[in-house]
């Protein structure tokens, strides 16, 4: 895969950090097309997606250690995949480290722009759902724990891929009752103690049967 490209970002560590849009910029689809062409998934009973975060790697961010925190409680780990996806694009979890998955720095909660983030729905609907047919067969049932337009994503590409997401975390119910209209973020944050504990709680329920 190409190391970079010039004029997309800043110089960092040898490598571009990426400040526009990711989902915009040809490394980005590159990337994508090589997991959707080339990857091949592990065989797994769950697949967890998780949506991305600000500090790279994912896993070592604070939102990221918290969500480990509650799966590796509940979940034996030769029974689950964990994917990343968002304004990334989607990307297993053990790629995380990937060029350019950990050289962006980009929040799309901060994006007034209505026409960019019609984008993002657009462009990371076709991802996800390209992504879940390709592992059809490679998972028994998926979870997604994701709120605002990440969740609307996943929504749609589970209709347009028409496999199923067996478990949507947080439920509706829970998100409207943690509502707060005078947060810059309505819906709060998957960090948020109610939201964690429902995700532990629909994980434990999903691994008896196995």
């Amino acid at each position: 895969m190409a190391g970079g490209a010039a004029g997309t970002g800043i110089p960092g560590n040898g490598k571009e950090i990426f400040r526009d849009p990711p989902f915009f910029l040809p490394e980005f689809e590159e990337a994508f097309r090589y997991i959707i062409e080339t990857y091949e998934p592990p065989e797994r009973e769950i697949a967890i997606f998780l949506p991305c975060a600000l500090r790279k790697p994912y896993s070592e961010s604070p939102s990221h250690r918290l969500f480990h925190k509650v799966i590796e409680s509940v979940i034996p780990p030769d029974l689950y995949h964990i994917v990343v996806f968002g304004t990334c694009g989607i990307v297993p979890g053990e790629l995380e480290s990937m060029y350019p998955f950990a050289h962006y720095h980009y929040m799309l909660g901060k994006c007034g722009n209505g026409k960019v983030l019609d984008a993002f729905l657009e462009i990371e609907t076709y991802r996800i759902a390209t992504y879940l047919k390709k592992t059809e067969k490679a998972y028994r049932k998926r979870v997604a724990y994701c709120i605002g337009p990440f969740r609307e994503a996943m929504c749609r590409a589970s209709q347009r891929s028409a496999i199923a997401v067996d478990l949507l975390l947080p439920s509706a119910a829970t998100i409207e009752k943690n509502r707060d209209l005078d947060c810059p973020f309505p819906d709060g944050s998957l960090s948020l103690q109610a939201y964690l504990d429902e995700f532990g709680t629909g994980l434990a329920m999903l691994s008896k049967k196995w």
